[in-house]
């Protein structure tokens, strides 16, 4: 495993379990992303998404991830899963492309199904 796949990995494994120091250690101080092409998300906006993410979905994890490498990061392939609090199960595609410099994240664009992620937003109340 190449060292951008081996930071995805233990930046979604920090995500999933709730390890915000860990994230915030592998995530640029200049850090921005985009979900779907939004607007833009500093690292402490992502930090609090994903918080307010786990905060909904029990059980959270990553399955079925392919982490490719590219000249400047890597994208990552990967299903977002766990249960609702109606019990209803979620399970998201996602498709992450990343910027990594000196060992630290500088951005993440990430796609992901938006039908498949309404339980979750209704979830934490977003339209």
């Amino acid at each position: 495993m190449s060292d951008n796949c081996a930071i995805a990995e233990r930046l979604f494994r920090a995500f999933a379990d709730g390890d915000a120091e860990t994230a915030r250690e592998l995530l640029g101080e200049d850090f921005r992303g985009t979900q779907n092409g939004g607007p833009p998300m500093d690292r402490d906006t992502l930090l609090k998404f994903a918080a307010a993410f786990r905060s909904v979905v029990q059980g959270y994890r990553y399955d079925n991830a392919t982490c490719s490498v590219t000249e400047t990061g890597f994208v990552e392939e990967h299903d977002v899963c766990g249960t609702l609090p109606d019990q209803s199960e979620v399970r998201i595609p996602a498709c992450v492309v990343a910027e990594v410099q000196d060992g630290r994240i500088t951005s993440i664009r990430e796609y992901l199904d938006t039908a498949r992620a309404a339980g979750v937003m209704k979830a934490l109340g977003r339209p």
